[in-house]
């Protein structure tokens, strides 16, 4: 009688420990590194659309975000609002590491972009700098685009 007793308040103790756990969320993005204006070398306007249009539509150039392993910039295309493309322009590629992070993750993080509609998106395990540079890259083109 006492092992159930001590069975059942063990397990009843952990149910309680494990429903008490946060899910793992990401920690907030730090907003995009300041650029100076003499380092810019790609216009934000979009490719097909008329300066001050604000219609969503067309190709818009991410900011280049700096990471620990190199820069990560996106250029998501938009038809009428929704992201049908996002071609990678740079990212991190110093060595064989590198390339191989990129190769796995990239592809990945596109996909949940286009499937998400937004930058609001799950960093890739093993990737977590170049996810979020991607984040921040893929927001900073976004908001070009709704501007």
């Amino acid at each position: 009688m006492r092992r159930a007793v001590l069975a059942t308040t063990g397990i009843s103790a952990l149910v309680v420990a494990l429903l008490a756990l946060k899910p793992h969320q990401l920690p907030a993005l730090p907003g995009p590194a300041p650029r100076s204006p003499a380092a810019s070398s790609s216009p934000h306007t979009p490719a097909s659309a008329a300066p001050g249009a604000s219609t969503g539509t067309g190709t818009f150039t991410g900011d280049p975000i700096d990471t620990q392993y190199g820069t990560v910039q996106v250029a998501a295309t938009l038809s009428k609002g929704k992201i049908t493309s996002v071609k990678v322009l740079q990212a991190p590629d110093q060595n064989g590491r590198d390339q191989q992070i990129a190769a796995y993750a990239l592809p990945r993080l596109t996909q949940e972009a286009i499937g998400a509609q937004s930058a609001h998106i799950d960093a890739v395990s093993g990737a977590s700098y170049t996810s979020q540079g991607y984040i921040q890259s893929l927001q900073s083109a976004l908001d070009q685009a709704h501007a």
